[in-house]
């Protein structure tokens, strides 16, 4: 096997015997993306040497017979993650040039752990899209179909994975942006209930929504990972104290209760819908119940999300003005203070981001405040109390990550399009539970996503059934890029 090629269970046990080194391993990842990310264009930074210098440090660690999960593993983080002395761009010319100065607390664990930082990625600017064609630095490539999307906004991170440019990567999910490129790339990706891993250090968008995600080749990765990044955190109030409940492998699925929710699939076409169904099937024979439920207000997600995201997004992004953070243009500066911020934010912000941003104002404006963002927030809780009563009868969830497979670079998708790509990925995100979409098999050459969501807290039973899903069917990575 090729080491680009390992998972990071496989690699820690060819470490720890000493067969393989976090250098070779760190080269190996390196040259996957010399070969190949010209055309995927997966990494918007490369930390070629910063990384072997820090592959040579866990293999002294290793030498001195000191372990760790993660120790001597390569990985790629989504450039909106702050990373000590590394640019942080978050896909926008408005911080092209920002230096962060200091780390994530997600980076910070990991660093501490002896993972070994590769580089940045590619997303749609300051995260908003579903595609990573909104990056203003270009789009990224699907791997599977170099003329497909990745799916967003991580897919840089999605498709460094799929790619074997790294062994796992962090990504943001939102509304489903590490859920849908994890689908589009044929990866597992995972968003875990809201609160269990820090904020400390993402570029805010929505902040009653944001996590910090998991993209890796499987949900046995994803909790590898996740033992690092969870826990609490002083720097940010909305980190949980108690931890994920914990639970133990599981050899199959029974006694297991997965519940179909009926709204979940009224819009999805006969060939996604078939492969769903045999996933479902799958469950079925490794021993799960199958309940069918309902969710009556999941409907409500999309038009949810598109308010509340807009709203928290003109908030999170008034301080990129060009005095403190921000591009500085210098034009208009004679002129005035408004003809400086508008220099500056015009020139700074792409169409998307100025999208949000104006009709968030507008529907915190006054006169529209209770006719919008209030009645969006009473949905909201609508949305979390179906979720509640549904998880009385049953342990998890299933329906597609996605509507279809991977679509078209430039295809011109209209905005309200693009938004419908996350109707099965936000009412999860909007009731701040684990979620994770995992490869189901394959339509044509494209990989199809099985979302899987859980209660609260239940992040280690997800990620124990999804494990036992993907051992089953037995899933490859095998893109066109290879």
């Amino acid at each position: 096997m090729n080491l680009h090629e390992l998972t990071i269970k496989e690699a820690r046990t060819k470490l720890d015997n000493r067969e393989i080194t976090a250098v070779e391993l760190t080269q190996a990842c390196l040259k996957r993306i010399e070969l190949f990310d010209k055309k995927v264009h997966a990494c918007l930074t490369v930390l070629s040497e910063e990384a072997l210098a820090s592959a040579r440090m866990a293999d002294e660690r290793i030498a001195r017979g000191e372990s760790g999960s993660l120790l001597g593993i390569p990985y790629l983080v989504k450039d909106n993650i702050m990373t000590k002395g590394v640019k942080t761009t978050a896909g926008s010319k408005m911080l092209e040039e920002y230096i962060a100065p200091y780390d994530a607390t997600v980076i910070k664990k990991l660093k501490e752990a002896g993972a070994v930082l590769l580089g940045k990625t590619n997303l749609d600017e300051f995260a908003h899209g579903a595609s990573t064609e909104y990056s203003a630095f270009g789009p990224t490539h699907n791997p599977w179909d170099l003329d497909k999307v990745p799916g967003g906004s991580s897919g840089g991170s999605a498709a460094a994975v799929a790619s074997g440019m790294c062994l796992f990567a962090l990504g943001t999910d939102t509304g489903g942006s590490v859920r849908h490129p994890a689908a589009f790339c044929g990866i597992a990706g995972f968003k875990p209930t809201y609160g269990l891993c820090s904020r400390f250090g993402l570029i805010s968008m929505t902040s009653s929504t944001d996590v910090p995600g998991i993209l890796a080749k499987t949900a046995e990765d994803v909790k590898i990972v996740l033992d690092i990044m969870a826990g609490h955190d002083q720097f940010d109030g909305t980190t949980l104290r108690e931890p994920a409940d914990s639970f133990d492998s599981l050899p199959d699925l029974r006694n297991i209760k997965i519940g179909v929710p009926k709204e979940y699939f009224s819009d999805v076409p006969g060939a996604m819908r078939d492969k769903i169904k045999e996933a479902i099937f799958k469950m079925q024979d490794l021993g799960a119940e199958i309940i069918d439920v309902s969710l009556p207000h999941t409907k409500y997600g999309v038009s949810v999300y598109y308010i509340i995201t807009p709203s928290e997004i003109s908030s999170n992004l008034a301080r990129f003005d060009g005095i403190r953070y921000g591009l500085d243009n210098k034009e208009g500066k004679e002129s005035g203070l408004k003809e400086m911020y508008t220099s500056n934010r015009g020139s700074g912000f792409g169409a998307e981001v100025k999208r949000r941003i104006m009709l968030g104002t507008y529907a915190l404006s006054s006169g529209y405040y209770d006719a919008y963002y209030l009645k969006a927030q009473k949905v909201r809780t609508k949305i979390a109390e179906d979720f509640e009563s549904v998880f009385e009868k049953v342990d998890i969830l299933i329906s597609p990550t996605t509507v279809d497979v991977a679509f078209d670079l430039n295809a011109e998708k209209d905005p309200l399009a693009m938004y419908l790509e996350d109707i099965f990925l936000t009412p999860a995100s909007l009731a701040g539970l684990p979620a994770i979409s995992v490869p189901c098999g394959k339509i044509g050459i494209l990989p199809v996503g099985l979302q899987l969501m859980g209660p609260k807290l239940s992040d280690y039973k997800l990620l124990e059934i999804a494990s036992a899903y993907e051992k089953e069917i037995n899933w490859k990575i095998n893109p066109l890029i290879n």
